[in-house]
């Protein structure tokens, strides 16, 4: 895993609809991962939310497509990580938002009985609380380019 860049964007530049939520329906893990779909805010809830919020740090990852569960795990933890960080420097809601599903279990106990083992570990997907990341990124749909977003301020 590698950070290709990391910037600060203005919240208002974020387009928030429900278009990304349609589209997580067609996943296969909707409905089995607590990141994803129904077990997330509704995109108006997130539209709400992204009123509280002037700034956010996008950060584009670059990722070995052969070696992708394992390196999109690193992207999960740099970002929570990169949040317990922003904390401890004064921006009290910092709140990190994950690149798909979460895979920070190689073994997802979730799927299997609707309970995670680490809820306070889990971000929602950045798609799946209805932000249009091409809204805000030039994206190019290559498997070894994920996206990480952090409200800061």
């Amino acid at each position: 895993m590698k950070i290709v860049w990391e910037k600060e964007i203005p919240t208002k530049d974020i387009k928030i609809s429900p278009r990304p939520i349609w589209k997580c329906r067609s996943c296969p893990t909707y409905g089995r991962n607590p990141s994803c779909p129904p077990y997330t805010p509704s995109w108006k809830e997130t539209k709400e939310l992204m009123k509280h919020y002037k700034k956010a740090l996008l950060i584009k990852f670059e990722v070995d497509p052969e070696k992708f569960d394992d390196e999109k795990r690193e992207v999960l933890k740099y970002l929570l990580n990169r949040e317990q960080e922003l904390f401890k420097n004064g921006n009290f809601y910092a709140l990190a938002f994950f690149p798909g599903d979460c895979n920070l279990c190689k073994e997802c106990e979730f799927k299997k009985t609707k309970k995670c083992k680490i809820p306070t570990k889990v971000r929602f997907s950045i798609d799946a609380i209805g932000i249009e990341l091409s809204s805000i990124a030039n994206l190019n749909f290559s498997e070894s380019v994920l996206y990480g977003l952090i409200l800061i301020d």
